[in-house]
């Protein structure tokens, strides 16, 4: 945890409190922090700032905010992923955040179980934000869309988020073109399931304003290539 981040209402008053046992417990275990000490804050949706700890009680932590510190920017980027197995989308969503990416829609296709879309980890989404959020000592979540259906998302909502300066680039390691580098313009990345997109699904894509793009002819795993893409497309 890079950074707290409070709820609005936990600032209205001259001392911020943090009241979470999950923060609390951080604190005190892994930050052993004593009053006088700094700590970085973050108000969700809102600015950061440096706070000076008045008082430590068993259930609250009080601080003073003495200045207002830079949010990271976000990447100009919408980030589209083919629903992955419970376990890496836990790890996808908070790396996602983490490195900054700006909208995250989570999509169906032939090679996604129908079973991930049952997964409680769905429903924690939030709470993985979070944790992605205080690791990058970010405020501003990312907007979360989510797709069943992957035909009437490739025809009907992927055209409205592809522009000539906002490209979208599907990838896939069959194509001929490789993929850009270090770009200074937003764009949209489509990322596959584990097996891939089948052919089917990838006429579509491009049909529908898609770029095919390669990273080479390796396969590469859904939760190692997206850190891999962003930090070509915006040498990170």
């Amino acid at each position: 945890m890079n950074i707290v981040l409070l709820d609005p209402r936990q600032t209205e008053s001259e001392l911020w409190s943090i009241s979470s046992t999950r923060q609390l417990a951080h604190l005190q275990q892994h930050l052993d922090i004593q009053v006088g000490d700094t700590l970085k804050v973050g108000i969700r949706e809102g600015k950061r700032y440096l706070t000076e700890i008045i008082e430590i009680t068993e259930k609250t932590v009080r601080l003073k905010p003495l200045k207002e510190e830079a949010v990271p920017a976000k990447l100009p980027v919408t980030l589209i992923v083919a629903l992955p197995r419970p376990k890496v989308l836990r790890r996808l969503i908070m790396d996602a955040v983490t490195v900054g990416v700006e909208k995250i829609i989570l999509m169906h296709s032939y090679r996604v179980d129908k079973s991930y879309w049952q997964t409680p980890f769905l429903q924690q989404l939030e709470h993985y934000i979070e944790l992605g959020l205080e690791q990058a000592g970010d405020t501003i979540a990312p907007k979360v869309e989510l797709y069943k259906r992957f035909k009437p998302f490739v025809e009907d909502i992927l055209p409205g988020l592809i522009s000539a300066d906002c490209p979208a680039y599907v990838a896939h390691p069959y194509a001929e073109m490789r993929m850009p580098a270090a770009i200074q313009h937003p764009c949209s990345i489509v990322i596959g399931p584990e097996g891939g997109f089948i052919p089917y699904e990838v006429d579509l894509l491009i049909h529908n304003g898609c770029q095919a793009v390669s990273l080479g002819n390796r396969i590469i795993r859904t939760e190692t290539v997206i850190p891999y893409v962003l930090g070509r497309l915006f040498s990170l």
